[in-house]
């Protein structure tokens, strides 16, 4: 197989991409992003999946957290608050050049998906890093403590409130970026990577064109559990899963991409055991990059296998 698209969102989503980029030719590897994360802040064009999987191809980005750049100082977040501004949202010194970059570089007319390539090309990232959409589309949960834009929950709010649905604002306008169907198409295999559906991939599928696309692929898709034993590693995952009234099980994220996928990779002792897909299994914790090189091996394996 020599051309692999994985739909990605979050540090998760990275953590598969990392791997797939070590074990892959360079120039295999397609990465389409959620961008229903993005918003603005302080002025500037935050755009954290994205940022967070260019951080982690080019070999910045914090490897405690998974998130944010390796060494970043913290003097614009000290001055703010100083001056008593927000100071949720932390923005370090190195990660704010990338977002004032961006903005500056869209208000003259280019798209996200033309700066996103700009900078990965700068750090000579091999894989190709596409925004879901240029077009913008906004995550939004309807809590019991009110409608609240992605990043006040996650961030702000830390993932207390109590979730009821979830809504992708401006979704239905949106077009996938350029390059992003065409991916699809033409890929010899399609994974979805361990980031969480409903928050991650959900504003992907919600993009038109998208869902579409990955039922008429040829190539196997195969999704890649976030879930180990019943919890997710990172994330609210589970968390979401019990608000929404969904057993917080394999099973239950089988039918949530039913019609999409063709197999599912899952943790080595999990079950899976209401769904007509294949399921394959394997260790599924990345901590290291032998690990995050294991799970995407298994699972380019079984897509593999799929095809054959």
């Amino acid at each position: 197989m020599t051309q692999i698209v994985v739909l990605t969102g979050g540090v998760g989503g990275a953590k598969l991409a990392l791997g797939l980029s070590h074990i892959l030719p360079d120039g295999a590897l397609t990465a389409i992003v959620n961008t229903g994360d993005d918003f603005r802040h302080l002025g500037l064009h935050v755009s954290p999946d994205v940022d967070t999987l260019l951080y982690t191809l080019a070999g910045k980005a914090n490897a405690a957290q998974g998130w944010g750049r390796e060494g970043e100082s913290w003097a614009f977040m000290a001055a703010v608050r100083e001056l008593d501004g927000p100071d949720w949202f932390a923005l370090g010194d190195g990660d704010m050049a990338l977002h004032v970059l961006r903005t500056h570089r869209m208000a003259q007319g280019e798209s996200l998906s033309q700066v996103t390539a700009s900078f990965a090309a700068r750090w000579n990232i091999a894989s190709r890093i596409m925004p879901m959409s240029d077009d913008p589309v906004a995550t939004m949960l309807a809590t019991d403590d009110g409608l609240m834009e992605f990043q006040r929950y996650f961030v702000e709010q830390r993932c207390a409130p109590v979730v009821r649905a979830i809504l992708f604002e401006g979704a239905e306008k949106a077009r996938p970026a350029p390059g992003v169907v065409d991916a699809i198409l033409s890929a010899d295999a399609v994974l979805i990577a361990t980031s969480n559906p409903f928050l991650s991939v959900d504003p992907l599928l919600a993009v038109p064109g998208v869902r579409s696309a990955l039922a008429r692929t040829s190539a196997p898709v195969v999704a890649v559990s976030p879930l180990i034993n019943g919890k997710a590693v990172k994330g609210p995952t589970a968390k979401l899963m019990g608000e929404l009234h969904m057993p917080v099980d394999n099973d239950s994220i089988a039918q949530h991409y039913a019609g999409l996928i063709d197999a599912m990779l899952i943790d080595s002792g999990d079950p899976c055991d209401g769904t007509d897909i294949a399921i394959a299994r394997c260790a599924t914790l990345m901590t290291t990059l032998a690990d995050k090189m294991r799970v995407a091996q298994a699972a380019l394996d079984l897509a593999t296998r799929l095809r054959a």
